[in-house]
């Protein structure tokens, strides 16, 4: 049976459903939805590149973070990195691969994969070399209290998210099916309206967008188990601020399938992917509430740029024998990290348990965060 035959009779029998349950369900239904059907999805065969398809310098540059994390945690012999939404695999290893220049560093840590697409989640079992580093869990609970570093890149713009529409109150909508899928609204329900309430936001009517509340209890999730360290979250998204500015009137949904870009979210359910532009400032809000204290907020691009991303980089595609060839590449790297995605793409740290200072990944660039 189609996954859509599915969301469908489930309307048919229940009434109408969120849009936070049907994008759950094209996304996540068990063997059908996007993230945890056969195959992989990113790469140039798949929906969409993202940062370790292009180089492993982006690994490189993290691991460089962290273990500046692990020295400033006085180097605790055990370290976990736990990264949620690992898919094939190349940032775990990438950045592995830049720890094991550190003995000590490379020896503390326990590297934690929390995956939910179970036809990629043997994929440190066939050829790495780190087997022994690399774990794999259903959930953070699987894992428990822990000292270390949470991790996603290109996670959070996943998450099923509620549609809401301003009419003279908050409205959210739903999916019905009439010979095909249409929309309503129906009265939002209250943590709806207290997420507006709690980050001011003001929305003129008529004015469509979307709250990540899967994010916040995420996050919430995370400050239970992470007893000290800290939280990386690298996506693309705004600060409240301009998220909601009137530009945006319509939101940020967008789907992907083979590199193509779409707005329409009701297209063969299961076989896109579906998305949404993350609020750095509820991450930020709902973080210092439990406990999370944020380090810096700044581009992709400078985030990299701090970390020495072009020297390194430069370093290794120089080992080529070809330097026309290598130059290129290079160039190709540096426009797509630094200026394609690089002013797109968001980083923002948080720490739980551990004395301020500054990281590296902020030297150029931090935006104060209120």
């Amino acid at each position: 049976m189609e996954l859509s035959d599915i969301i469908i009779n489930r309307i048919k029998q229940e009434g109408p459903v969120s849009f936070h349950d049907y994008m759950d369900m094209a996304l996540y239904y068990p063997g059908l939805g996007y993230y945890t059907s056969p195959g992989n999805k990113i790469g140039s065969k798949g929906d969409y590149v993202t940062a370790p398809y292009i180089t492993p310098v982006f690994g490189a540059m993290l691991g460089k973070q962290i273990e500046e994390m692990w020295r400033i945690m006085l180097q605790p012999s055990v370290f976990a990195i736990v990264e949620y939404g690992a898919g094939t695999g190349l940032l775990c290893n990438d950045i592995l691969d830049y720890a094991i220049s550190n003995k000590n560093f490379y020896q503390s840590i326990r590297y934690y994969i929390i995956e939910k697409n179970p036809s990629v989640n043997s994929f440190a079992k066939d050829g790495s070399i780190h087997t022994t580093t690399i774990h794999h869990a259903n959930a953070i609970e699987d894992i428990g209290v822990f000292t270390g570093c949470v991790l996603s890149n290109e996670l959070v713009d996943n998450f099923a998210i509620h549609r809401i529409v301003m009419d003279k109150d908050v409205k959210e909508v739903y999916v019905d099916y009439n010979n095909a899928f249409t929309e309503i609204s129906r009265n939002a329900f209250s943590p709806l309206k207290e997420y507006i309430k709690e980050l001011d936001i003001h929305l003129s009517e008529g004015y469509k967008t979307e709250i990540n509340l899967d994010a916040i209890t995420w996050l919430q999730k995370i400050s239970r188990f992470l007893q000290k360290g800290y939280i990386i979250t690298i996506d693309y998204g705004y600060l409240s601020e301009e998220l909601y500015n009137t530009r945006r009137n319509n939101g940020t949904l967008m789907c992907y399938h083979m590199h193509e870009l779409d707005d329409d979210p009701y297209f063969k359910p299961g076989r896109q992917d579906i998305t949404s532009h993350v609020n750095f400032s509820a991450l930020h809000h709902w973080g210092k509430k439990h406990g999370l204290s944020s380090c810096g907020f700044t581009t992709q691009a400078a985030f990299l740029l701090s970390l020495g991303f072009k020297s390194h980089l430069h370093n290794i595609v120089s080992k080529g024998k070809d330097i026309v060839k290598a130059a290129l590449h290079e160039a190709i790297v540096t426009r797509t990290l630094l200026l394609d995605m690089g002013q797109r793409f968001k980083v923002l740290i948080q720490q739980k348990g551990i004395r301020q200072a500054a990281l590296s990944g902020f030297q150029l660039h931090s935006e104060v965060l209120m």
